[in-house]
């Protein structure tokens, strides 16, 4: 079987509808509350290689903390991935691994390509 994580934030519908579909497929996934249990700057980057993204592209850039802390100016990556850690919330979600790749669930049928 494999080993499936999803980054998961309940309060989300397409994070719950992820999670739902990935329970669908018969698998049982790692679940990270990623809210009460934010990545690391390392875990991050591991994260943004899988994806193929850099730092500004899985940020929730609509988010309240976005333009309070004024990250629509910063340019540098460790200061958006600090961020990141600081203020999970600024973390899209959800982020779905599988062996290695990892893809985003929005929408939440996009994880079906790891699975």
């Amino acid at each position: 079987m494999k080993s499936v994580t999803i980054y998961h934030n309940p309060r989300c519908s397409k994070s719950r509808e992820t999670l739902k579909l990935i329970e669908q497929q018969g698998i049982s996934p790692n679940i990270i509350l990623y809210l009460k249990n934010p990545p690391s700057v390392t875990a991050l980057q591991e994260l943004l290689a899988q994806l193929g993204l850099s730092p500004r592209d899985l940020m929730r850039t609509k988010e309240e903390i976005y333009s309070t802390l004024a990250l629509a100016n910063v340019e540098q990556e460790q200061q958006l991935l600090e961020a990141m850690v600081a203020n999970p919330k600024l973390i899209e979600r959800p982020i779905v691994v599988s062996e290695g790749k990892a893809i985003l669930g929005r929408p939440p049928e996009n994880v079906l390509s790891i699975l």
